[in-house]
Protein backbone atom coordinates (compact mmCIF):
# COMPACT_ATOMS: atom_id res chain seq x y z
CA UNK A 1 0.00 0.00 0.00
CA UNK A 2 1.45 3.64 -1.21
CA UNK A 3 2.46 5.40 2.07
CA UNK A 4 2.68 2.62 4.49
CA UNK A 5 5.97 0.96 6.08
CA UNK A 6 6.70 -2.46 5.47
CA UNK A 7 5.91 -3.75 9.04
CA UNK A 8 2.61 -1.66 8.76
CA UNK A 9 1.94 -3.35 5.20
CA UNK A 10 2.71 -7.16 7.17
CA UNK A 11 0.87 -6.60 9.93
CA UNK A 12 -2.44 -6.23 8.18
CA UNK A 13 -1.42 -9.05 6.07
CA UNK A 14 -1.51 -10.53 9.45
CA UNK A 15 -4.60 -9.62 10.69
CA UNK A 16 -5.99 -10.35 7.21
CA UNK A 17 -5.17 -13.85 7.89
CA UNK A 18 -6.11 -14.29 11.41
CA UNK A 19 -9.64 -12.71 10.08
CA UNK A 20 -10.15 -15.50 7.20
CA UNK A 21 -9.05 -18.11 9.63
CA UNK A 22 -11.18 -16.89 12.42
CA UNK A 23 -14.23 -16.48 10.12
CA UNK A 24 -14.01 -19.85 8.38
CA UNK A 25 -14.05 -22.32 11.59
CA UNK A 26 -17.47 -19.86 12.95
CA UNK A 27 -18.73 -20.82 9.35
CA UNK A 28 -17.87 -24.81 9.93
CA UNK A 29 -19.51 -24.52 13.20
CA UNK A 30 -22.98 -23.51 11.32
CA UNK A 31 -22.46 -25.77 8.95
CA UNK A 32 -23.70 -29.20 10.85
CA UNK A 33 -27.16 -27.01 12.62
CA UNK A 34 -27.48 -25.44 8.90
CA UNK A 35 -27.72 -28.75 7.29
CA UNK A 36 -29.92 -29.74 9.29
CA UNK A 37 -32.93 -27.31 8.68
CA UNK A 38 -35.74 -28.48 7.00
CA UNK A 39 -36.74 -27.01 3.46
CA UNK A 40 -39.44 -25.13 4.73
CA UNK A 41 -36.91 -23.27 7.18
CA UNK A 42 -34.10 -22.88 4.41
CA UNK A 43 -37.09 -20.95 2.12
CA UNK A 44 -38.06 -19.02 5.30
CA UNK A 45 -34.57 -17.67 5.76
CA UNK A 46 -33.89 -17.19 1.91
CA UNK A 47 -37.14 -15.06 1.88
CA UNK A 48 -36.37 -13.15 4.73
CA UNK A 49 -32.86 -12.48 3.09
CA UNK A 50 -34.34 -11.31 -0.19
CA UNK A 51 -37.19 -9.58 1.63
CA UNK A 52 -34.80 -7.86 3.72
CA UNK A 53 -32.31 -6.79 1.24
CA UNK A 54 -35.08 -5.52 -1.40
CA UNK A 55 -35.85 -2.22 -0.06
CA UNK A 56 -31.96 -1.02 0.32
CA UNK A 57 -31.53 -1.60 -3.41
CA UNK A 58 -31.19 1.96 -3.78
CA UNK A 59 -29.04 3.12 -1.32
CA UNK A 60 -26.49 0.17 -1.36
CA UNK A 61 -26.04 0.97 -5.46
CA UNK A 62 -25.56 4.86 -3.73
CA UNK A 63 -22.63 3.08 -1.74
CA UNK A 64 -21.29 1.68 -4.54
CA UNK A 65 -20.82 3.84 -6.97
CA UNK A 66 -19.80 6.69 -4.40
CA UNK A 67 -16.98 3.82 -2.84
CA UNK A 68 -15.63 2.08 -6.25
CA UNK A 69 -16.13 5.02 -8.51
CA UNK A 70 -17.42 2.38 -10.63
CA UNK A 71 -20.87 2.41 -13.08
CA UNK A 72 -23.95 4.04 -12.75
CA UNK A 73 -26.40 4.08 -9.88
CA UNK A 74 -29.61 3.39 -11.73
CA UNK A 75 -28.49 0.72 -13.56
CA UNK A 76 -26.59 -0.87 -9.95
CA UNK A 77 -30.13 -0.41 -8.71
CA UNK A 78 -31.71 -2.65 -11.39
CA UNK A 79 -28.78 -5.69 -10.68
CA UNK A 80 -29.27 -5.27 -7.08
CA UNK A 81 -32.84 -6.10 -7.41
CA UNK A 82 -32.13 -8.52 -10.32
CA UNK A 83 -30.23 -10.44 -7.26
CA UNK A 84 -32.98 -10.30 -4.58
CA UNK A 85 -35.92 -10.68 -6.78
CA UNK A 86 -35.20 -12.22 -10.51
CA UNK A 87 -32.93 -14.79 -8.74
CA UNK A 88 -34.54 -15.23 -5.59
CA UNK A 89 -37.67 -16.08 -7.63
CA UNK A 90 -35.85 -18.51 -9.28
CA UNK A 91 -34.45 -20.61 -6.45
CA UNK A 92 -37.23 -20.42 -4.65
CA UNK A 93 -39.25 -23.55 -5.79
CA UNK A 94 -35.93 -25.65 -5.57
CA UNK A 95 -35.78 -28.54 -3.68
CA UNK A 96 -32.04 -28.42 -1.83
CA UNK A 97 -33.05 -30.46 1.52
CA UNK A 98 -33.74 -34.42 1.40
CA UNK A 99 -35.11 -36.46 -1.79
CA UNK A 100 -35.27 -34.07 -4.68
CA UNK A 101 -35.67 -36.42 -7.07
CA UNK A 102 -36.79 -40.32 -7.76
CA UNK A 103 -36.58 -42.48 -10.79
CA UNK A 104 -39.34 -45.46 -10.21
CA UNK A 105 -38.20 -46.98 -13.27
CA UNK A 106 -34.66 -46.98 -12.62
CA UNK A 107 -35.51 -47.67 -8.73
CA UNK A 108 -33.06 -44.37 -8.26
CA UNK A 109 -33.90 -41.54 -5.33
CA UNK A 110 -31.81 -39.02 -5.39
CA UNK A 111 -30.67 -36.96 -1.96
CA UNK A 112 -29.14 -33.69 -1.66
CA UNK A 113 -26.25 -32.61 0.40
CA UNK A 114 -24.97 -29.88 1.15
CA UNK A 115 -20.97 -28.73 -0.16
CA UNK A 116 -20.38 -27.17 2.92
CA UNK A 117 -18.58 -23.69 3.71
CA UNK A 118 -18.37 -21.23 0.83
CA UNK A 119 -15.71 -18.93 -0.02
CA UNK A 120 -17.45 -16.25 -2.07
CA UNK A 121 -14.92 -13.73 -3.38
CA UNK A 122 -16.82 -10.45 -4.50
CA UNK A 123 -15.21 -8.05 -6.70
CA UNK A 124 -15.36 -4.18 -7.16
CA UNK A 125 -17.36 -3.98 -10.67
CA UNK A 126 -20.78 -5.54 -9.08
CA UNK A 127 -20.37 -5.65 -5.58
CA UNK A 128 -23.61 -4.99 -3.69
CA UNK A 129 -25.38 -7.71 -6.57
CA UNK A 130 -23.08 -10.22 -6.84
CA UNK A 131 -22.91 -10.14 -2.55
CA UNK A 132 -26.69 -10.71 -2.53
CA UNK A 133 -26.92 -13.14 -5.24
CA UNK A 134 -23.72 -15.22 -3.62
CA UNK A 135 -25.47 -15.45 -0.07
CA UNK A 136 -29.11 -16.06 -1.49
CA UNK A 137 -27.44 -19.39 -3.67
CA UNK A 138 -25.44 -20.51 -0.49
CA UNK A 139 -27.94 -20.04 1.95
CA UNK A 140 -30.43 -22.13 -0.47
CA UNK A 141 -28.22 -24.79 -0.64
CA UNK A 142 -27.36 -24.63 3.47
CA UNK A 143 -23.84 -23.76 2.72
CA UNK A 144 -22.53 -21.15 5.27
CA UNK A 145 -20.41 -18.64 3.47
CA UNK A 146 -17.60 -16.24 4.37
CA UNK A 147 -17.33 -13.16 1.79
CA UNK A 148 -14.18 -11.50 0.57
CA UNK A 149 -14.91 -8.36 0.07
CA UNK A 150 -12.64 -6.50 -3.12
CA UNK A 151 -10.42 -3.62 -1.03
CA UNK A 152 -12.36 -1.03 -3.23
CA UNK A 153 -15.88 -2.09 -2.71
CA UNK A 154 -15.37 -3.17 1.28
CA UNK A 155 -17.90 -0.92 2.98
CA UNK A 156 -20.82 -1.14 0.51
CA UNK A 157 -20.51 -5.16 0.43
CA UNK A 158 -20.20 -5.20 3.81
CA UNK A 159 -23.00 -3.13 4.26
CA UNK A 160 -25.22 -5.88 1.99
CA UNK A 161 -24.03 -8.76 4.37
CA UNK A 162 -24.88 -7.29 7.58
CA UNK A 163 -28.52 -6.87 6.23
CA UNK A 164 -28.63 -10.20 4.70
CA UNK A 165 -27.72 -11.77 7.86
CA UNK A 166 -29.38 -10.05 10.28
CA UNK A 167 -32.21 -10.90 7.83
CA UNK A 168 -31.34 -14.56 7.95
CA UNK A 169 -30.21 -14.82 12.08
CA UNK A 170 -33.93 -13.55 12.18
CA UNK A 171 -35.49 -16.19 10.88
CA UNK A 172 -33.82 -18.68 11.83
CA UNK A 173 -30.35 -19.29 10.38
CA UNK A 174 -27.02 -20.20 12.43
CA UNK A 175 -25.26 -16.90 13.71
CA UNK A 176 -22.23 -17.84 11.88
CA UNK A 177 -23.99 -19.10 8.74
CA UNK A 178 -23.08 -15.51 6.46
CA UNK A 179 -19.69 -13.66 7.40
CA UNK A 180 -17.40 -11.64 5.59
CA UNK A 181 -13.82 -10.31 6.24
CA UNK A 182 -13.58 -6.77 7.46
CA UNK A 183 -9.52 -6.31 6.78
CA UNK A 184 -8.70 -7.81 3.32
CA UNK A 185 -5.51 -8.28 1.52
CA UNK A 186 -4.93 -10.73 -1.14
CA UNK A 187 -3.01 -12.58 1.75
CA UNK A 188 -5.56 -13.03 3.28
CA UNK A 189 -8.07 -13.87 0.70
CA UNK A 190 -5.51 -16.72 -0.49
CA UNK A 191 -5.54 -18.12 3.65
CA UNK A 192 -9.70 -18.07 3.29
CA UNK A 193 -9.65 -20.16 -0.14
CA UNK A 194 -7.02 -22.42 1.34
CA UNK A 195 -8.61 -22.84 4.75
CA UNK A 196 -9.31 -26.83 5.32
CA UNK A 197 -12.53 -24.99 6.61
CA UNK A 198 -13.84 -24.08 3.00
CA UNK A 199 -15.52 -26.73 0.29
CA UNK A 200 -15.97 -24.86 -2.44
CA UNK A 201 -14.96 -21.05 -3.91
CA UNK A 202 -17.06 -18.86 -5.41
CA UNK A 203 -14.24 -16.77 -7.50
CA UNK A 204 -15.49 -13.66 -9.33
CA UNK A 205 -13.08 -11.74 -9.88
CA UNK A 206 -9.53 -10.85 -12.44
CA UNK A 207 -7.83 -13.65 -13.90
CA UNK A 208 -5.14 -13.81 -11.24
CA UNK A 209 -8.02 -14.46 -8.71
CA UNK A 210 -9.64 -16.90 -10.43
CA UNK A 211 -6.41 -18.68 -11.58
CA UNK A 212 -5.52 -18.46 -7.56
CA UNK A 213 -8.54 -19.93 -6.63
CA UNK A 214 -8.13 -22.88 -8.96
CA UNK A 215 -4.80 -23.38 -7.44
CA UNK A 216 -6.53 -23.35 -3.94
CA UNK A 217 -6.56 -27.67 -3.84
CA UNK A 218 -10.47 -27.59 -3.71
CA UNK A 219 -13.67 -27.56 -5.92
CA UNK A 220 -13.55 -23.70 -7.08
CA UNK A 221 -16.25 -21.86 -9.77
CA UNK A 222 -14.54 -19.17 -11.38
CA UNK A 223 -15.42 -17.11 -14.23
CA UNK A 224 -13.73 -16.21 -17.60
CA UNK A 225 -13.21 -12.86 -19.40
CA UNK A 226 -15.64 -11.54 -21.65
CA UNK A 227 -15.29 -9.71 -24.86
CA UNK A 228 -18.74 -10.66 -26.02
CA UNK A 229 -18.93 -10.10 -29.85
CA UNK A 230 -21.88 -9.06 -31.44
CA UNK A 231 -22.92 -9.90 -35.22
CA UNK A 232 -25.52 -8.21 -36.98
CA UNK A 233 -26.88 -10.58 -40.04
CA UNK A 234 -28.11 -9.30 -42.97
CA UNK A 235 -31.89 -9.75 -41.76
CA UNK A 236 -31.87 -8.10 -38.73
CA UNK A 237 -33.81 -5.61 -37.40
CA UNK A 238 -31.39 -2.90 -37.40
CA UNK A 239 -33.39 -0.71 -34.96
CA UNK A 240 -33.49 -3.00 -32.14
CA UNK A 241 -30.12 -4.21 -32.93
CA UNK A 242 -28.54 -0.77 -32.24
CA UNK A 243 -30.71 -0.45 -30.02
CA UNK A 244 -29.63 -3.83 -27.95
CA UNK A 245 -26.16 -2.98 -28.28
CA UNK A 246 -25.91 0.33 -27.03
CA UNK A 247 -28.57 -0.44 -24.20
CA UNK A 248 -25.72 -3.69 -23.41
CA UNK A 249 -22.88 -1.37 -23.60
CA UNK A 250 -23.87 1.83 -21.70
CA UNK A 251 -25.61 -0.57 -18.71
CA UNK A 252 -23.60 0.28 -15.68
CA UNK A 253 -21.22 1.87 -18.25
CA UNK A 254 -20.22 -1.80 -19.26
CA UNK A 255 -19.11 -3.24 -16.11
CA UNK A 256 -20.67 -6.70 -16.66
CA UNK A 257 -18.29 -9.25 -18.12
CA UNK A 258 -21.40 -10.18 -20.89
CA UNK A 259 -21.12 -6.68 -21.86
CA UNK A 260 -21.04 -6.10 -25.92
CA UNK A 261 -17.23 -5.21 -27.06
CA UNK A 262 -17.52 -5.88 -30.94
CA UNK A 263 -19.99 -5.54 -33.37
CA UNK A 264 -19.84 -7.51 -36.73
CA UNK A 265 -22.06 -5.93 -39.41
CA UNK A 266 -22.60 -7.66 -42.84
CA UNK A 267 -21.65 -5.24 -45.22
CA UNK A 268 -24.86 -5.38 -46.65
CA UNK A 269 -25.82 -3.69 -43.78
CA UNK A 270 -23.42 -1.81 -42.13
CA UNK A 271 -23.63 1.88 -43.66
CA UNK A 272 -27.58 1.63 -41.79
CA UNK A 273 -26.76 0.12 -38.59
CA UNK A 274 -24.17 2.98 -38.05
CA UNK A 275 -27.09 5.54 -38.50
CA UNK A 276 -29.32 3.43 -36.53
CA UNK A 277 -26.17 3.15 -33.65
CA UNK A 278 -25.31 7.34 -34.17
CA UNK A 279 -29.02 7.64 -33.78
CA UNK A 280 -28.78 5.34 -30.23
CA UNK A 281 -25.99 8.09 -29.03
CA UNK A 282 -23.46 6.61 -30.68
CA UNK A 283 -20.21 8.51 -31.64
CA UNK A 284 -17.65 6.40 -34.73
CA UNK A 285 -14.31 7.69 -34.03
CA UNK A 286 -11.98 8.51 -36.90
CA UNK A 287 -8.64 6.54 -37.03
CA UNK A 288 -6.62 9.17 -34.93
CA UNK A 289 -8.84 9.54 -31.99
CA UNK A 290 -9.49 5.73 -32.16
CA UNK A 291 -5.56 5.30 -31.76
CA UNK A 292 -5.15 8.20 -29.06
CA UNK A 293 -8.13 6.06 -27.30
CA UNK A 294 -6.31 2.93 -27.87
CA UNK A 295 -3.21 4.34 -26.24
CA UNK A 296 -5.23 5.62 -23.09
CA UNK A 297 -7.62 2.62 -22.38
CA UNK A 298 -5.17 -0.65 -23.00
CA UNK A 299 -2.37 -0.90 -21.33
CA UNK A 300 1.09 -2.47 -22.68
CA UNK A 301 -0.04 -6.05 -21.31
CA UNK A 302 -3.51 -5.52 -23.20
CA UNK A 303 -5.79 -5.00 -20.40
CA UNK A 304 -7.93 -2.26 -19.78
CA UNK A 305 -6.47 0.69 -18.09
CA UNK A 306 -8.16 0.95 -14.76
CA UNK A 307 -8.47 5.03 -14.93
CA UNK A 308 -11.04 4.13 -17.40
CA UNK A 309 -13.16 1.48 -15.74
CA UNK A 310 -16.72 1.71 -15.73
CA UNK A 311 -16.39 5.66 -16.68
CA UNK A 312 -19.25 7.33 -18.94
CA UNK A 313 -18.59 7.86 -22.58
CA UNK A 314 -18.18 11.42 -22.14
CA UNK A 315 -15.63 11.08 -19.43
CA UNK A 316 -13.36 8.95 -21.23
CA UNK A 317 -13.47 11.18 -24.18
CA UNK A 318 -12.49 14.17 -21.89
CA UNK A 319 -10.34 12.38 -20.26
CA UNK A 320 -8.15 11.50 -24.12
CA UNK A 321 -9.00 15.23 -25.44
CA UNK A 322 -11.85 13.73 -28.16
CA UNK A 323 -14.52 16.56 -28.53
CA UNK A 324 -18.20 14.52 -28.19
CA UNK A 325 -21.78 15.76 -27.63
CA UNK A 326 -22.78 16.04 -23.87
CA UNK A 327 -25.24 13.56 -25.03
CA UNK A 328 -23.09 10.53 -26.40
CA UNK A 329 -23.70 6.95 -24.72
CA UNK A 330 -21.08 4.92 -26.51
CA UNK A 331 -17.34 5.60 -28.36
CA UNK A 332 -17.04 3.22 -31.19
CA UNK A 333 -13.52 2.59 -33.21
CA UNK A 334 -13.70 0.88 -36.57
CA UNK A 335 -11.09 -2.22 -36.87
CA UNK A 336 -9.57 -3.80 -39.28
CA UNK A 337 -8.21 -6.85 -37.61
CA UNK A 338 -8.04 -8.53 -33.95
CA UNK A 339 -5.17 -9.32 -31.70
CA UNK A 340 -2.07 -7.34 -29.92
CA UNK A 341 -2.05 -5.26 -33.28
CA UNK A 342 -5.53 -4.14 -32.50
CA UNK A 343 -5.43 -2.73 -29.00
CA UNK A 344 -9.61 -1.63 -28.79
CA UNK A 345 -10.27 -5.81 -29.88
CA UNK A 346 -9.74 -6.54 -25.92
CA UNK A 347 -12.91 -7.02 -23.36
CA UNK A 348 -13.11 -3.00 -22.42
CA UNK A 349 -15.12 -2.78 -19.15
CA UNK A 350 -16.71 0.67 -19.95
CA UNK A 351 -18.95 2.24 -22.80
CA UNK A 352 -16.39 1.70 -26.13
CA UNK A 353 -17.05 -0.80 -28.64
CA UNK A 354 -15.05 -2.05 -32.46
CA UNK A 355 -16.72 -2.29 -35.40
CA UNK A 356 -15.74 -4.75 -37.92
CA UNK A 357 -17.49 -4.44 -41.52
CA UNK A 358 -17.54 -8.34 -43.25
CA UNK A 359 -18.57 -9.44 -46.43
CA UNK A 360 -21.33 -11.82 -45.11
CA UNK A 361 -22.52 -14.03 -42.45
CA UNK A 362 -19.77 -17.14 -42.99
CA UNK A 363 -16.52 -14.26 -42.91
CA UNK A 364 -18.68 -12.82 -40.08
CA UNK A 365 -18.46 -15.97 -37.94
CA UNK A 366 -15.01 -16.37 -38.40
CA UNK A 367 -14.38 -12.89 -37.18
CA UNK A 368 -16.45 -13.73 -34.33
CA UNK A 369 -14.28 -16.55 -33.10
CA UNK A 370 -11.33 -14.29 -33.72
CA UNK A 371 -12.58 -12.49 -31.17
CA UNK A 372 -13.45 -15.11 -28.81
CA UNK A 373 -10.31 -16.00 -29.14
CA UNK A 374 -8.71 -13.47 -28.46
CA UNK A 375 -10.18 -12.91 -25.03
CA UNK A 376 -13.51 -14.40 -24.03
CA UNK A 377 -13.76 -18.11 -25.14
CA UNK A 378 -16.64 -19.77 -23.49
CA UNK A 379 -18.45 -16.34 -22.11
CA UNK A 380 -20.87 -14.96 -24.47
CA UNK A 381 -21.54 -13.66 -27.90
CA UNK A 382 -25.02 -12.35 -29.30
CA UNK A 383 -26.41 -12.49 -33.14
CA UNK A 384 -29.04 -10.50 -34.62
CA UNK A 385 -30.92 -12.30 -37.85
CA UNK A 386 -34.09 -13.27 -38.91
CA UNK A 387 -32.38 -15.95 -40.71
CA UNK A 388 -33.00 -19.45 -38.69
CA UNK A 389 -30.21 -21.50 -40.54
CA UNK A 390 -27.44 -18.48 -40.10
CA UNK A 391 -28.74 -18.52 -36.16
CA UNK A 392 -28.09 -21.89 -35.97
CA UNK A 393 -25.27 -22.38 -37.31
CA UNK A 394 -23.49 -19.74 -34.86
CA UNK A 395 -24.98 -22.21 -32.23
CA UNK A 396 -23.53 -25.08 -33.94
CA UNK A 397 -19.50 -23.38 -34.48
CA UNK A 398 -19.25 -20.13 -32.29
CA UNK A 399 -16.75 -20.85 -28.55
CA UNK A 400 -19.03 -19.73 -26.44
CA UNK A 401 -21.81 -21.14 -24.10
CA UNK A 402 -24.21 -18.01 -24.25
CA UNK A 403 -25.57 -17.22 -27.83
CA UNK A 404 -28.31 -14.80 -27.24
CA UNK A 405 -30.31 -14.51 -30.26
CA UNK A 406 -32.10 -10.93 -30.68
CA UNK A 407 -31.71 -9.43 -26.98
CA UNK A 408 -28.88 -7.37 -25.57
CA UNK A 409 -25.40 -10.02 -24.33
CA UNK A 410 -25.12 -8.25 -21.33
CA UNK A 411 -28.97 -8.97 -20.23
CA UNK A 412 -29.49 -12.08 -22.00
CA UNK A 413 -26.39 -13.96 -20.66
CA UNK A 414 -27.41 -13.26 -17.15
CA UNK A 415 -31.14 -14.18 -17.51
CA UNK A 416 -32.91 -11.39 -17.17
CA UNK A 417 -34.43 -10.92 -20.85
CA UNK A 418 -33.87 -15.00 -21.88
CA UNK A 419 -34.70 -18.01 -20.57
CA UNK A 420 -31.18 -18.85 -19.02
CA UNK A 421 -30.82 -19.51 -15.61
CA UNK A 422 -30.72 -16.05 -13.52
CA UNK A 423 -27.42 -15.22 -12.32
CA UNK A 424 -24.53 -13.42 -11.55
CA UNK A 425 -21.31 -15.98 -12.17
CA UNK A 426 -21.42 -17.47 -15.62
CA UNK A 427 -19.06 -20.49 -16.19
CA UNK A 428 -17.03 -20.92 -19.45
CA UNK A 429 -17.14 -24.16 -19.36
CA UNK A 430 -13.39 -26.11 -20.72
CA UNK A 431 -12.95 -23.18 -23.37
CA UNK A 432 -12.02 -20.40 -20.86
CA UNK A 433 -10.81 -22.89 -17.89
CA UNK A 434 -14.00 -23.12 -15.75
CA UNK A 435 -15.25 -26.30 -14.62
CA UNK A 436 -18.87 -25.67 -15.82
CA UNK A 437 -20.54 -24.07 -18.68
CA UNK A 438 -23.30 -23.23 -16.98
CA UNK A 439 -24.81 -20.45 -15.24
CA UNK A 440 -24.11 -21.09 -11.09
CA UNK A 441 -26.70 -21.41 -8.95
CA UNK A 442 -27.53 -23.46 -5.99
CA UNK A 443 -27.83 -26.99 -7.69
CA UNK A 444 -23.82 -26.36 -7.78
CA UNK A 445 -23.48 -26.17 -4.38
CA UNK A 446 -24.92 -29.15 -3.59
CA UNK A 447 -24.02 -33.25 -3.86
CA UNK A 448 -26.09 -35.49 -5.00
CA UNK A 449 -26.22 -38.93 -3.32
CA UNK A 450 -27.94 -41.74 -4.61
CA UNK A 451 -29.90 -44.95 -3.37
CA UNK A 452 -29.80 -47.24 -6.28
CA UNK A 453 -31.83 -50.50 -6.09
CA UNK A 454 -30.81 -53.65 -7.64
CA UNK A 455 -32.18 -54.26 -11.06
CA UNK A 456 -30.18 -56.76 -12.80
CA UNK A 457 -29.85 -59.78 -10.80
CA UNK A 458 -25.99 -60.70 -10.36
CA UNK A 459 -25.35 -63.64 -13.37
CA UNK A 460 -24.72 -67.01 -12.78
CA UNK A 461 -21.23 -66.70 -14.81
CA UNK A 462 -20.32 -64.08 -12.19
CA UNK A 463 -21.33 -65.30 -9.30
CA UNK A 464 -19.26 -68.45 -10.30
CA UNK A 465 -16.09 -66.32 -11.09
CA UNK A 466 -16.33 -64.14 -7.79
CA UNK A 467 -16.63 -67.76 -6.13
CA UNK A 468 -13.49 -69.32 -8.03
CA UNK A 469 -11.79 -65.91 -7.14
CA UNK A 470 -12.47 -66.15 -3.21
CA UNK A 471 -10.72 -69.97 -3.55
CA UNK A 472 -7.95 -68.92 -5.51
CA UNK A 473 -8.68 -70.68 -8.74
CA UNK A 474 -9.54 -67.99 -10.52
CA UNK A 475 -9.32 -68.89 -14.48
CA UNK A 476 -6.66 -65.54 -15.61
CA UNK A 477 -4.96 -63.08 -14.08
CA UNK A 478 -6.81 -61.36 -11.08
CA UNK A 479 -8.61 -64.46 -11.25
CA UNK A 480 -10.62 -63.20 -14.50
Amino acid sequence: MAGQSPARHTDRDLTSIADARTLTRAAAQARGPLAELSQARIDAIVTAMADAVTPHAEALARLAVEETGYGVVADKVQKNLFASRRVYEFIRPMQTVGIVRRDEAKKIVEIAEPFGVVAGIVPSTNPTSTAIYKVLIALKARCPIVLSPHPSAARCITRTAEILADAAREAGAPASAIGWMTTVTLEGTQELMRSRDVAVILATGGLGLVRAAYSAGKPAYGVGPGNAPCYVESSADLAKAARDIVAGKTFDNGLLCSSPNSVVADAAVAEELRRHLQAEGAVFLNDEQAGRLAAALVTPQRLPNPAFVGRSATEIARAVGIEVPEATRVLIATLAGVGRDHPLSIEKLCPVLSFYTVADWREGCERCMQILRYGGMGHTMSIHSRHEPVILEFGLKKPAFRIVVNTPTTHGSIGLTTGLDPAMTLGCGGWGGNITSDNISPKHLLNIKRLAWELHPLPAAARAGVAADATGRGTGPGGV
